[in-house]
């Protein structure tokens, strides 16, 4: 009987997701990702793998919890399937985290070199390559637990919220090394120098931060009078045609509020908005135009597109799902946001690049094709490319749903002149859980690393002005028919984050892999 429950390394570890994953939201307890990693170290050594992937297993299945809410209430998966798929991604995540503490295990075992200097390392250089590694899902990278103190993520704007990462990796290496020093019989030395190296660069960054806010980071010389609308149309009501009139109305009266209360310059609505083909002209895209010349505002809203594209083949079947004539080319369907200007004038269109895995594609779909979207739509959509959208002299980066999270996109943005970022979605797929606050957390990262203004609109919440010190100016709650209306800043301040990206993990990715091959040569 007691070889079924969990040992020591089993308990410790799956503790130290626990406590991780309560640090993000909700509970949103911040103050544990300090230390929570500090049991995992201490029993890391004798599992070195098992240990970190039991940790990661428990950490993402708590933190990514509501994915069986995306799958069964609107993907329509059977419950045994949706936890089947939600236990395979959790898994795949947890390798990052047991791959990271297998590797300075070896470390220490053949080289000796300590949990202070490898882990810090090891652990942004696994973040960082999970935000690219088969596209990438970034969602819950360590530094997001900050987001609420300001004085500690303000550093942001030098490197990134893997900065922050490595700050709290390195906090709890230090504080595991000195208990097992404490603990140890081999009479271990507590690693001073360590200790205080750590406790410096805590306050460096906490004096940055302080130093910060006292700036006016937030005020810019010029501004736009902005309104975003949080429809709150329910998930299943959205694509039914019969209930499309219905949408229009509610965002055109929400909008004609919003105007009133002051929003003249540019009125925002989510992602997918309109559930139609705003391109094909007709009675609603009309009416949908006309509240531009109501208000005198320019609305940029999210809605389906498409394109023909040439030359297909008849011999490769690209275009097999999509119905479209092979002589002609396939379509090809978008997933965009468009700005029209006061007199009803489409100033541009962007589409979204960095599309969600069987949400809104199939990976290796023509490989796979017993595999079906889990959100039923028009088809698989295709990626656009960057596309800054004209406002009065200035640009808009418009960031469609999780493209927020991806913080090389929202700097590229700012690099082709964007003032204002934009990010719509649609977080009613997440149901009431905390996705949508983890969604807003790594939202404001993107304010900061790049000291400009985040507008967002979210049809059933969280929509929120976002200033360039990550301070939310106002929010909405979670399902609730609202607009905010309010002034955002234009113009981007980049810091040397936004000179230098993400050239810091990416060197910690080099180091560790010649890391690798020391104890490689060393073993053999």
């Amino acid at each position: 009987m007691c070889r079924f429950l969990p040992d020591k390394v089993t308990c410790a570890s799956a503790l130290s997701g626990l406590l991780l994953a309560c640090s993000f939201p909700l509970p949103d307890y911040t103050v544990l990702a300090w230390f929570g990693l500090i049991p995992l170290i201490l029993v890391m050594q004798s599992r070195p793998f098992k240990s970190g992937f039991v940790a990661g297993m428990v950490f993402f299945a708590v933190t990514l919890y509501w994915l069986n809410i995306v799958m069964t209430t609107y993907g329509h998966l059977p419950l045994a399937v949706s936890f089947l798929l939600y236990l395979l991604l959790v898994g795949y995540l947890a390798l990052f985290w047991g791959t990271a503490t297998w590797a300075v295990c070896r470390l220490k075992e053949f080289r000796n070199y300590p949990y202070a200097l490898t882990f810090p390392v090891r652990w942004v250089a696994l973040e960082f390559l999970r935000e690219f590694l088969l596209t990438g899902f970034p969602w819950a990278t360590l530094g997001y637990s900050q987001h609420a103190w300001l004085a500690i993520v303000q550093s942001a704007d030098l490197f990134g919220v893997y900065g922050l990462s490595y700050l709290l990796v390195l906090c709890n290496a230090v504080l595991g090394e000195s208990v097992l020093a404490l603990q140890s019989k081999l009479s271990l030395r507590i690693p001073v120098k360590a200790l205080v190296a750590t406790a410096l660069l805590l306050l460096c960054n906490y004096g940055y931060g302080q130093w910060c806010l006292q700036q006016d980071l937030d005020t810019r010389p010029e501004s736009l009078q902005t309104a975003v609308v949080q429809g709150n149309i329910p998930q299943d009501l959205k694509w039914r045609p019969d209930n499309q009139l219905n949408t229009v109305k509610t965002y055109r009266d929400l909008s004609l509020r919003a105007e009133r209360d002051g929003a003249s310059d540019l009125i925002i609505w989510p992602e997918a908005a309109m559930p139609f083909y705003f391109q094909d002209g007709g009675q609603l895209a009309g009416s949908v135009a006309g509240l531009t010349l109501e208000t005198g505002a320019s609305l940029l809203f999210g809605s389906p597109a498409y394109y023909r594209s040439p030359g297909v083949s008849k011999d490769t079947g690209a275009d097999k799902n999509t119905g479209a004539d092979k002589n002609t080319g396939a379509l090809r369907y978008l997933n965009s946001a468009f700005l029209l200007s006061p007199t009803a004038q489409v100033l541009g269109r962007s589409d979204k690049i960095h599309l969600v895995p069987f949400g809104e594609y199939v990976p290796l779909g023509g490989y796979l094709p017993f595999v079906n979207k889990l959100v039923a739509g028009i088809g698989d959509y295709s990626p656009g490319e960057i596309n800054p959208l004209p406002i009065q002299g200035h640009r808009l980066g418009v960031l469609v749903c999780y493209e927020v999270i991806f913080p090389g996109l929202a700097r590229e943005y700012v690099r082709q002149g964007s003032d204002l970022l934009v990010n719509i979605t649609n977080d009613a797929w997440f149901g009431k859980s905390s996705a949508p606050w983890q969604h807003l957390a790594m939202a404001r990262f993107r304010a900061i690393e790049n000291r400009v203004w985040l507008a967002r609109a979210a049809n059933a919440g969280i929509s929120a002005f976002v200033a360039p010190s990550g301070r939310i100016v106002e929010q909405t709650g979670l399902f609730e028919t609202a607009f905010l209306a309010g002034e955002v800043g234009l113009g981007a301040r980049p810091g040397l984050y936004s000179h230098m990206g993400d050239l810091v993990p990416g060197a910690f990715l080099l180091i560790s892999l010649l890391w690798l091959l020391q104890t490689r040569r060393r073993y053999l």
